[in-house]
């Protein structure tokens, strides 16, 4: 039989008040001020290392936390300073998103040309004038085409995740991005809650996110992606159109949902562990994202003038597979957010 899960809520689940609202606000704001201090000490955004790399993971994960719990519960929140807080710490955490997902993005169209191509490891590197380079690859794992797909794909995506590293730069030296530190270190000690938040249940609030979230659900095809290879992820395929998947939007919609349901619940109570099924489901619309914004940078690849066809075929190659694996994560989000319906009941 399914194991029952308290929905934190739930009618039956017990009442919380602004106060529990008021420590995860402080609790994350303090994450952030420690996760900006670690940021400085390993060399901010000149860092590479590991631990400049982990302090800016840090730092969004803390400020989407704050903006989330900013956007649920605003009714028990000054207006005018949540209102101004929220866009700044959405800007912040963008902006300091971009150069991993760049770097992701390519690893990631490497990687699936690599498997594509039947190449068991990615070529040596090879230092030429400029950096490194891949080495010639042998003929039998890595066609000619798919070589020079690769090495186009690798200047454009390291030219975007250059000039995001520059911008990151820029922001963290940026008067806006004090006058948000100097917001955030307020909060970690001072939450400007309304004068009934103290006695005011947070539970119908969360309640509307979850409902915000499966409304937005109940209008996805889950019926069709309920169904492997079903090509609904496929459509449009040829079009000249540069952004010819409109039905990605209301996927990533719901995954910004999912998010913040999953920090509302974190607000009801921080003691109990991230939902599995949740997590899986959420998990799943990452992927959908990762896959669609990568099969968007082959295809704008593809689109570079006066490339050899030869280059042009191996880029609408990988441009099918990543929408392919769109809709693989769709089958995935199906199946777990199905699951998490019925075991909840």
């Amino acid at each position: 039989m399914a194991q029952q899960h308290l929905d934190p809520t739930g009618p039956t689940a017990e009442v919380v008040t602004g106060d529990a609202l008021a420590g995860y606000l402080r609790t994350h704001a303090t994450e952030f001020l420690r996760a900006l201090r670690l940021h400085r000490e390993t060399g901010g955004a000149t860092g590479s290392g590991e631990e400049s790399v982990d302090a800016a993971r840090a730092l969004r994960r803390s400020a989407r936390r704050i903006s989330g719990s900013l956007h649920t519960y605003r009714p028990l929140l000054d207006p005018a300073w949540s209102e101004s807080m929220r866009p700044e710490l959405a800007w912040l955490s963008g902006t300091l998103a971009l150069e991993h997902a760049y770097e992701a993005r390519l690893e990631r169209l490497l990687q699936a040309l690599h498997r594509l191509s039947g190449a068991a490891a990615f070529p040596e590197q090879v230092t030429v004038s400029g950096g490194p380079a891949a080495a010639p690859p042998e003929r039998g794992n890595l066609t000619v085409g798919a070589a020079k797909a690769g090495a186009l794909l690798d200047r454009q995506l390291t030219l975007a995740r250059t000039r995001a590293h520059s911008t990151a730069l820029q922001a963290l030296g940026s008067s806006r991005f004090h006058a948000v530190a100097d917001k955030v270190a307020v909060l970690a000690s001072e939450v400007p809650l309304t004068p009934t938040a103290t006695t005011t249940d947070l539970r119908p609030l969360a309640g509307a996110a979850r409902e915000r979230l499966t409304d937005a659900i109940a209008a996805l095809p889950l019926l069709t992606a309920g169904h492997p290879y079903n090509a609904e992820a496929l459509i449009h395929g040829l079009s000249a159109d540069p952004s010819p998947y409109p039905q990605d939007g209301p996927w990533h919609q719901v995954r910004l949902l999912l998010r913040l349901h999953r920090y509302a619940r974190e607000v009801l109570d921080a003691q109990t562990p991230v939902d599995v099924r949740l997590l899986t489901a959420g998990q799943a619309l990452n992927r959908h994202r990762d896959a669609s914004e990568a099969a968007a940078a082959a295809a704008q690849a593809a689109r570079t003038p006066r490339i050899a066809p030869a280059t042009a075929y191996a880029l609408g190659v990988l441009h099918a597979d990543q929408r392919h694996e769109v809709e693989a994560a769709r089958f995935a989000f199906q199946r777990a957010w199905q699951r998490e319906a019925v075991e909840t009941v």
